[in-house]
């Protein structure tokens, strides 16, 4: 079970830091490296250090960032639901909701995680599909071309 909690983390620590890598081109860039790669760095000391969750200061900056991450998304589903066109991944603020839900789950799991470390049956099966779900969705739009034929050239040029 430790070994699967720590896998996880090294997963999604890598996911947020190649999410934070990839805004390079996007027109906010500053704002989402940091969206991204504040989890990255939180998520890979969880990885290292299952126990750190329990540390006061790693449950403050976890609890300040999942914070600006859930009003930031009840922002952007408000916006949508007044806005969208089309499928809710072709808006621009589709795509930011989705990165701002998986950042908030996680870090709310990891942020739970300080009273099991190594994560309970239940914990780490929602992990596990937490961490699979942005990797599948990722390779996904990548194959199906038609998703991003909308998108504007700042997201179809990065991997």
């Amino acid at each position: 079970a430790r070994a699967l909690w720590r896998a996880c983390n090294w997963l999604m620590a890598a996911f947020f830091a190649l999410a934070a890598f990839v805004q390079v081109n996007d027109p906010d860039a500053e704002l989402w490296v940091v969206m991204y790669t504040i989890p990255a760095v939180l998520t890979l000391l969880v990885g290292f250090n299952p126990l750190v969750t329990g540390n006061i200061i790693w449950k403050s900056i976890s609890a300040i960032h999942i914070f600006f991450c859930v009003v930031w998304a009840v922002g952007l589903a408000y916006h949508l639901l007044l806005h969208t066109q089309q499928h809710i991944l072709h808006e621009e603020e589709g795509r930011e909701l989705s990165g701002l839900v998986i950042i908030t789950a996680w870090m709310s799991l990891c942020h739970s995680s300080s009273k099991n470390p190594a994560g309970g049956r239940i914990q780490l099966v929602i992990a596990t599909v937490i961490t699979l779900f942005p990797f599948v969705s990722w390779v996904y739009i990548y194959i199906n071309k038609d998703i991003r034929s909308s998108w504007p050239t700042h997201c179809k040029t990065v991997i």
